[in-house]
């Protein structure tokens, strides 16, 4: 299931939407497929500046088009992100730490995939378990090689994604049958990064959230029981909502694991309430994107997603260190009076820090009356 984005803040990304939803993943499959049909015809091709340039330019503009308009077309198609990570994770005030993340810089090489782009696929994910962390650590250690593996990786990637989700839930339902001791469940949220596109496939309760120029764009849903649409889903597979709970059972309503719940999955047919399927959002990257910031559910207890952003953009102000800015913002969710597991991981897409954000006053006209004027005058001569 993919949903597409609906909080572009200007026309020109809206006009970006429209070619995301004409081609799946957009600024990158037709230049692999061309370079798969080129590398064929010669072995020593290379992709070309003047390729590139091609593959993602604007339809041609009126001679007449505003230029202002057209230098920020040209900064969104020159913009190339410079991509640093960081990840801070802490018990918080439970017993136990079930939360477990991911950050690998480059997926295919990671496991020996030999893809036709230079350009690196970059992973990142955040996974929150509960019965047990044993679910958490499963999908953290077989998700990404799923999705490498898979056959349209890496040119369909929304449904190789929707694929492996659902693909190592099976297996982990397998792994359990053998050795029930390790029956658990976990959210997980995904981040792929592939030149200047972002897709994120959510699970759950955690949570991605995007600075655009310093404003809070959230990429994922949270899965909750008392969301209308996810209860109508629910209800339509002959579950229910007790209290708030799934079931009776569970506070979120897509997670992979729990097979050892009953009533909550099936095997086959429509499947349980409880699903596996990520909800999916892509959008493209441009000069405005600062960072995207992933946290589990323990950190949104505290924070807004705004202020998650005007927060981590602060501390980047101040030092710049992605690693440094994750801890200070647990350390804060600890303050406030987090009590659950606490992880982020952010990514940054510039080498510098988020630029202060300028307030422009409104122009206010000011006008004086004919009388006034009079005696304005008047007061003057005298």
């Amino acid at each position: 299931m993919c949903v597409q984005e609906g909080e572009q803040v200007d026309q020109d990304n809206n006009m970006e939407e429209l070619d995301n939803r004409r081609i799946s993943w957009p600024l990158h499959c037709d230049l692999l497929h061309t370079q798969m049909d080129n590398s064929e015809k010669d072995s020593s091709f290379r992709i070309s500046s003047d390729h590139i340039s091609a593959v993602n330019s604007f339809p041609l503009e009126s001679i007449c088009e505003d230029s202002e308009i057209a230098d920020k077309k040209q900064n969104l198609i020159n913009f190339v992100p410079m991509l640093r990570s960081g990840e801070w994770s802490d018990i918080g005030g439970r017993p136990y730490m079930e939360d477990t993340h991911i950050c690998i810089g480059d997926l295919a090489k990671k496991f020996g995939y030999n893809v036709i782009s230079d350009e690196a696929i970059s992973f990142y994910g955040v996974f929150d378990g509960h019965g047990g962390k044993s679910a958490a650590q499963f999908v953290r250690d077989h998700l990404p090689r799923v999705i490498v593996e898979d056959a349209d990786f890496p040119l369909e990637l929304e449904k190789v994604v929707t694929r492996s989700f659902l693909e190592t839930d099976s297996e982990f339902a397998k792994t359990c049958s053998i050795d029930s001791s390790l029956s658990s469940g976990t959210t997980a949220l995904t981040a792929i990064i592939f030149g200047r596109s972002l897709l994120v496939a959510n699970a759950g309760d955690c949570r991605a959230v995007l600075s655009r120029g310093g404003s809070a764009i959230e990429m994922s849903k949270d899965h909750r029981p008392l969301c209308m649409k996810e209860r109508m889903r629910i209800e339509s597979l002959g579950g229910f909502v007790d209290d708030g709970y799934l079931n009776g059972q569970l506070g979120v309503t897509r997670a992979l694991g729990n097979w050892h719940l009953e009533g909550m999955k099936e095997m086959s047919g429509r499947g349980g309430p409880l699903s596996a399927e990520p909800e999916l959002k892509l959008t493209t990257l441009t000069k405005g994107d600062e960072f995207l910031i992933i946290g589990s559910d323990g950190i949104w207890d505290v924070f807004r997603s705004q202020n998650a952003v005007d927060f981590a953009r602060r501390k980047l102000q101040q030092h710049n260190d992605v690693k440094q800015c994750c801890k200070e913002i647990i350390g804060e969710a600890i303050k406030r009076g987090a009590t659950d597991n606490l992880t982020v991981v952010m990514v940054c897409f510039q080498s510098n820090p988020p630029p202060p954000l300028v307030v422009e006053r409104p122009r206010v006209r000011r006008s004086i009356s004919a009388e006034g004027l009079q005696n304005l005058k008047c007061l003057l001569e005298g």
